[in-house]
């Protein structure tokens, strides 16, 4: 299960979060992943009031802490928490039993294989090390990579990974029929939601909980998406 783009305050994005979080017990995932922006940094304002931003992290992930999955609930950081404190905000998660994963996968046993888990720092920030974060994983095994801006598929695309999930985009949070959305942020241009085939590379774009500078979505509501992965089948020829 992937929810993504939080953006925490006490007014309006709590009240699709609260709800996701009563919607996703009844699901039961095996594993959660959850692609960052967990709190929102001010337009304009100062260094300082960037950082200040970071305390939202902390009832954020006090109400994420209720989440729970089989194999572990993982978290990347969103340009967002890299433009904070990303120090607390790591800090908070984790506090909670929130796992991030930055620049490094983990191996998640499944039915006698692995799944390994990539997360790449945010891309936006500059702080994206691809190679880093898939260093050791062998290039025979499935990879699921969380990557918070969804262009950056095209480079994920040159790598053994088989699926990126990603948000930022908040699918433009205002989407005008025939025209789609007005507005969408840097590296969340070409992908902005959904599901898309890069060459051999699966992206799945969430338009995450949140909102950002305005309290508004129109055409676009708030997403909690449920992933099924499943084994392709083996060609009779190759038994």
């Amino acid at each position: 299960m992937q929810l993504s783009d939080f953006h925490y305050d006490p007014y309006f994005s709590i009240v699709p979060l609260k709800h996701a979080l009563q919607v996703v017990p009844g699901l039961n995932p095996d594993l959660i992943v959850l692609t960052g922006d967990f709190v929102t940094v001010p337009a304009f304002g100062s260094d300082s009031q960037a950082r200040h931003a970071a305390a939202a992290a902390e009832p954020c992930a006090a109400l994420l802490a209720g989440l729970r999955a089989r194999l572990g609930v993982f978290a990347v950081l969103g340009n967002h928490d890299g433009a904070s404190d990303v120090a607390r905000i790591v800090a908070a998660l984790r506090a909670h039993g929130i796992e991030v994963l930055r620049n490094r996968a983990v191996e998640l046993p499944q039915d006698g294989a692995r799944l390994w888990l990539a997360g790449v720092d945010d891309v936006l920030e500059g702080v994206a090390d691809l190679k880093k974060t898939l260093r050791g994983v062998p290039r025979d095994e499935a990879v699921v990579l969380l990557a918070h801006e969804p262009d950056f598929a095209l480079e994920t695309a040159q790598t053994p990974v088989d699926l990126q999930l990603s948000g930022h985009s908040h699918g433009g949070q205002v989407r005008v029929p025939f025209i789609g959305a007005p507005w969408l942020p840097p590296l969340a241009r070409k992908f902005p939601r959904g599901m898309y085939h890069i060459g051999d590379l699966t992206l799945y774009t969430n338009v995450g909980l949140g909102t950002v500078r305005v309290p508004a979505r129109w055409n676009c509501p708030p997403e909690i998406t449920l992933i099924t992965l499943r084994q392709p089948a083996v060609d009779q020829k190759q038994r």
